[in-house]
């Protein structure tokens, strides 16, 4: 495990997507993804002995992966609690500390996952050293500006209401910076490209429920403690609609 800066509760993480389980979660987001990985897969022209799909917190990259016919062995990563649907092959492990041998796998895929662990450029450095000479990752995170509108509207309303401001949605890298930790991990021609998708809601408050049906909601470990009061709530999706609403 990394003993670098803990940005993220990575317990609570798994707390928020068991309960995003629970409520019913929604996958449209991470079954997009899913699908354009599998495209980018379908690209390449070889077979794989041994895949891993790593903290994917659905089965939606297992299902494109065996679709595919290009892979022969696939093995699900995650949290022995994770409570997902039962796979052919599962092995408890966690994002920041990979299991596997030097060398032993040929393809690693990961969709909306690494973007919250808290040392980046070493689970990448761990996946390069699991994966074969000719071994590939594929791998989908969130970045860029997203959700910088909600962002900026939570800044605004407790900053007028309260008096300061407390994280509340995560840092996310750019394309340049993802580029960089590639070369940094060592894998052998990095690509590197963005895909923005707009996604619409008639309040911030659908946007929230989404946030929360998909395992997403603040789990900063520097996150205040104290309930949200309801005035900045109020105040903050008033921002939100004056600045950022569709005209």
């Amino acid at each position: 495990m990394s003993s670098g800066p803990t940005i993220f509760d990575r317990q609570l993480l798994r707390a928020r997507q068991q309960r995003a389980r629970a409520l019913g979660a929604e996958t449209f987001l991470i079954d997009r993804v899913a699908d354009e990985l599998g495209e980018r897969l379908s690209a390449v022209l070889r077979q794989f002995e041994r895949a891993v799909d790593l903290g994917t917190p659905t089965d939606a990259v297992r299902r494109v992966l065996a679709a595919s016919g290009k892979v022969a062995t696939i093995i699900a990563a995650e949290p022995a609690a994770a409570g997902l649907a039962a796979s052919s092959l599962r092995v408890a492990a966690d994002e920041e500390a990979l299991p596997f041998a030097d060398g032993s796998l040929d393809l690693v895929v990961s969709a909306l996952s690494l973007q919250f662990v808290n040392d980046l450029p070493g689970t990448l450095i761990q996946i390069r050293r699991a994966l074969k000479a000719d071994g590939l990752l594929l791998a989908a995170l969130i970045g860029g500006d997203t959700l910088v509108e909600l962002r900026e509207a939570f800044a605004a309303a407790e900053t007028e209401i309260e008096g300061g401001v407390s994280p509340r949605v995560a840092p996310f890298a750019d394309v340049r910076q993802l580029g960089a930790l590639l070369q940094r991990a060592g894998l052998a021609l990095p690509v590197v490209d963005s895909d923005r998708l707009t996604v619409r809601y008639s309040t911030v408050f659908a946007l929230m429920r989404d946030l929360r049906r998909m395992g997403a909601t603040n789990m900063l470990s520097e996150r205040r403690r104290t309930p949200l009061r309801r005035a900045t709530l109020q105040r903050m999706a008033e921002i939100y609609a004056q600045r950022f609403a569709d005209t």
